[in-house]
């Protein structure tokens, strides 16, 4: 399961970057986490970012088999169930990003983070999907999840799956086009230039906000002990 990303940027550059209005609410996130309020562009408000939660929302944190079934979308699903074939149509969404992470496991209970950024060290778009719902209190939330599909030649070697990560001159285009078949072509057409390192266990800790977490760090699992594997 795919489950952490970093923008780190400054409000300038994001708003330079993608063309959006961003609002002072903004502020970096170096370990975004499912549960947590981030910055998206949707489809129905294209000129700005909006805050959604990634999978869940934290009234519904606790019941853990929800948020699994939200938080990330498998491209090989999406043609197949009804439910998601409807959010692509209707509910689309770009996820800036400058990195983000997985985790090498090297034993039973042991893994090694490491933070994947492309080439250019530059940001980029996830495409996810979203929706909006009403929970018992009548109260809306809007939520996300980011499509994921086979990890590439450049993440195999830590993890199974990946975000998409979208094409820079297509981007505009997943969220004001609705043709299916062009939709799913953009989701398989781009594969960028990885390149990663391994970095602080402190990105394990979802309600850790540092700068530190992207630095890089010597490979160590999530008790400190170093790995002999990077």
């Amino acid at each position: 399961m795919f489950a952490r990303y970093s923008l780190s940027a400054a409000p300038e550059a994001v708003a330079d970057r993608f063309s959006v209005d961003v609002p002072k609410a903004y502020q970096p996130m170096f370990n975004a986490a499912p549960t947590h309020l981030l910055p998206v562009i949707t489809n129905d408000s294209s000129s700005g970012l909006s805050f959604f939660y990634w999978g869940t929302s934290p009234l519904w944190a606790n019941k853990k088999s929800v948020g699994e079934k939200i938080i990330n979308a498998r491209i090989e699903t999406l043609e197949e169930k009804p439910v998601l074939r409807k959010k692509l149509r209707d509910h689309r969404c770009l996820i800036p990003a400058d990195g983000f992470y997985a985790w090498k496991r090297t034993g039973k209970k042991t893994s090694i983070p490491y933070r994947f950024v492309t080439q250019d060290k530059e940001m980029f778009s996830m495409a996810g999907l979203w929706e909006e719902y009403e929970d018992e209190s009548n109260e809306i939330h809007h939520t996300f999840s980011v499509i994921t599909r086979p990890a590439d030649s450049n993440v195999s070697m830590i993890d199974e799956r990946m975000p998409v990560i979208l094409d820079p001159k297509n981007e505009r285009e997943w969220i004001t086009e609705a043709d299916e078949p062009f939709l799913m072509t953009q989701l398989k057409a781009y594969h960028p230039t990885l390149e990663h390192y391994s970095v602080s266990s402190l990105v394990n800790q979802p309600d850790r906000n540092s700068r530190l977490i992207i630095m890089p760090a010597p490979a160590a699992d999530q008790f400190g002990n170093l790995s002999l594997f990077d």
